[in-house]
């Protein structure tokens, strides 16, 4: 591990805050995007979900097309069998073969019957699932124009603030290599606490920026004389005196500019 020139508490500082100006860039960036490419994630899903579906509706209706027709080869099947009995009933010697042939004959129209009936829900199947296809294909068609609205509309932002995004994500990763590991270790922790990421703030009117709770003037000075480290006992952000402030702000808007 490289080793971090060890820098004086002003330094220090003046890191933290850059770091935090980069960083609340990079943030406002990412808030452009918003919730853009979680949408195009979830339009993605649906998408794959609705097509596999209708894949499967389909190979259903070929399916119960295949049943159809081998039902439909069954009664024949069945039918040239009572043409085939009813022929040899001309030809018996006796009631016992003349009654044996009639029961062939009912059996095989008992066939007949359960395979017509089996062919009218089947077709009764079909219809429904052509009701279903038809509203799954209306909803995928919607879906998929959906998605490519918000593709291109992603793509456009990625494509105006990706350049800026990467130049920033390098710039904060030189400035977290200037700030030793436990610095950096608290600043993540407060800006993971915080809801807008401000980990590192100047003191405004007396009061930490975004807060309401006046500053003692003891600790505004300390603050000032930048000799160590003060966090605001209320939030636990990281204080900076104003005039520190307003120097790294100009240093990273021509920073900013230049991108």
């Amino acid at each position: 591990m490289a080793t971090i020139k060890e820098l004086n508490v002003e330094d220090k500082l003046r890191a933290l805050y850059a770091l935090q100006l980069v960083d609340s860039k990079i943030d406002e960036i990412r808030n452009v995007r918003g919730e853009l490419p979680l949408e195009v994630e979830d339009l993605e899903d649906e998408v794959a979900g609705l097509s596999t579906r209708l894949e499967k509706l389909k190979s259903d209706l070929e399916s119960i097309d295949e049943l159809i027709k081998e039902k439909k080869n069954a009664i024949d099947e069945h039918k040239a069998a009572i043409k085939k009995y009813l022929e040899q009933q001309k030809n018996v010697r006796n009631n016992r073969e003349f009654n044996s042939l009639t029961k062939e004959v009912e059996f095989q129209e008992l066939e007949i019957q359960l395979a017509e009936k089996h062919i009218k829900e089947m077709k009764a199947s079909i219809e429904h699932k052509k009701e279903v296809v038809a509203q799954t294909k209306e909803k995928l068609d919607g879906k998929q124009t959906h998605l490519k609205h918000k593709k291109a509309e992603l793509s456009d932002i990625m494509a105006e603030t990706e350049k800026e995004e990467n130049f920033l994500s390098a710039k904060s990763e030189e400035l977290r290599g200037q700030i030793e590991e436990r610095l950096i270790a608290a600043y993540d922790r407060i800006r993971n606490s915080v809801r807008n990421g401000l980990a590192v703030v100047s003191i405004e009117r007396g009061a930490s920026a975004g807060s309401f709770f006046t500053i003692p003037p003891q600790t505004q000075m300390e603050i000032a004389a930048r000799k160590k480290i003060i966090t605001d006992e209320h939030s636990g952000r990281i204080l900076v005196d104003g005039v520190l402030a307003d120097e790294e702000k100009e240093k990273m808007e021509k920073l900013f500019a230049s991108i």
